[in-house]
């Protein structure tokens, strides 16, 4: 007898319809993965791979290849007569107006002063300024899905509770029509209700489209079809634990003054003398020999310590400027947070202003279907009208959908101030 229980139990089950529950916090991670400009963030990491790798490669040897002919209208030419020292016949040699060079060229930097150092800290700090740009824009998906998310809570809510009022004026209609028949209503009273009847199946089309409209722009911010049979769970009322403020402007204003500082750091290097071998092999007419007027191959080698003072005159003003930029984030920076600090003092409040209205809405329904009640009375002792009837039944309803907007616009307003300050 038990194993057919337990065999029943595990039928029904088998049997059961599954609903899929979806909430909003797994609906910002899909958003976040759906959404195409998170692509992006693999853009900016090769970047920065790339521009990282090209920089390394200021520390291997430069080969530089370069060719040239020329003709010169003059050229260097010893001014001693020979003739008149008696030297007749001898002559000295020299060079042709056509000339002709090829060299190729390998420097080899020893110390550049930190200006490769420098530039690769300068693009780390620049890739990051990106990635936490793209981490604002992407935050701003979340109050996207908060908009859609309670939209769709609040359209189910009111579908639920006007089927209750459906079924309010079928009882009622069922409940007049007996007492038509008793002669204790007319068919006027009948009329009435089923007028309401009827505009609160028109209501109810009207959330059903609100719904749908809801959870098709939600499935596709999401990239996920919300059927039917998925349940979006409510969250609980709960403010954030903290004030503190999280939002992902505050890293982007970091990082930008990380950059800026490290763009500093070039300015220096900038300044410092660069030392290194170079190896020069050339082939030409003529060759190191000036006086030499034939083709020949030749080499130069050495070390060479160059320094460019002219970054001198332009440091002072290029580090007023970064400093001049450092300022200006750090002032958009308070003036974030200033504007942050109102926004958050005025949903506080406005979630202050749905509790406290909260707090009367049970008592407003109760009095509202005391109301109702005592007209069913009146209008089984045919002492008030169907019209009157269905005021009293609408105003119970709408007190009832008062509550309920009450509650989604007090849970949008939590997780809109959660959104302000991105806390948990």
């Amino acid at each position: 007898m038990r194993i057919k229980t337990i065999t029943f139990f595990f039928a029904l089950v088998s049997y059961a319809p599954c609903f899929a529950q979806l909430s909003i916090e797994a609906c910002y991670e899909k958003a976040r993965a759906n959404y195409p400009l998170i692509k992006q963030y693999g853009l900016i990491e090769k970047t920065k791979e790339y521009n990282l790798s090209n920089a390394a490669k200021g520390y291997l040897p430069q080969v530089t290849f370069s060719a040239q002919a020329t003709y010169q209208s003059d050229v260097t030419e010893i001014p001693i007569d020979l003739d008149a020292i008696g030297l007749t016949g001898v002559k000295i040699p020299s060079v042709s107006q056509d000339q002709y060079k090829m060299e190729l060229a390998l420097n080899q930097t020893l110390w550049d002063g930190g200006a490769i150092r420098s530039e690769r800290k300068t693009l780390r700090t620049q890739a990051e300024v990106d990635q936490r740009d793209m981490d604002v824009s992407m935050y701003t998906i979340n109050e996207r899905v908060n908009q859609l998310y309670f939209g769709v809570l609040l359209a189910e809510a009111q579908l639920e509770q006007n089927k209750v009022l459906q079924a309010e004026l079928r009882r009622s209609c069922e409940q007049v029509s007996s007492y038509i028949k008793n002669g204790i209503a007319q068919q006027s009273d009948l009329d009435a209700i089923r007028v309401d009847l009827l505009k609160a199946k028109q209501t109810e089309a009207q959330f059903e489209h609100t719904k749908r409209a809801y959870r098709e722009m939600l499935s596709r911010l999401i990239g996920e079809e919300i059927g039917e049979e998925t349940r979006l769970v409510k969250p609980e009322a709960v403010r954030p634990l903290t004030k503190e403020n999280n939002r992902p402007e505050l890293e982007l204003y970091q990082a930008q003054i990380r950059n800026l500082r490290a763009q500093d750091s070039r300015i220096t290097a900038g300044m410092m003398p660069k030392l290194g071998l170079f190896v020069t092999g050339g082939y030409g007419k003529p060759g190191l020999d000036m006086f030499e007027d034939n083709f020949k191959a030749y080499y130069l080698a050495g070390v060479r310590l160059s320094w460019n003072l002219g970054s001198l005159y332009t440091r002072k003003n290029d580090r007023r400027k970064i400093q001049t930029g450092i300022r200006s984030i750090e002032t958009q920076r308070e003036t974030f947070l200033f504007n942050t600090s109102l926004d958050v003092a005025q949903r506080n409040a406005t979630i202050d202003k749905y509790i406290d209205q909260l707090k009367y809405d049970d008592e407003i329904i109760a009095l509202r279907g005391s109301v109702k009640r005592a007209s069913e009375a009146k209008m089984a002792n045919g002492t008030l009208s169907g019209t009157d009837l269905t005021r009293d039944i609408h105003a119970e309803q709408s007190a009832i959908q008062d509550k309920i907007l009450h509650e989604m616009e007090l849970l949008q307003a939590i997780y809109n101030l959660k959104y302000v300050t991105n806390n948990k």
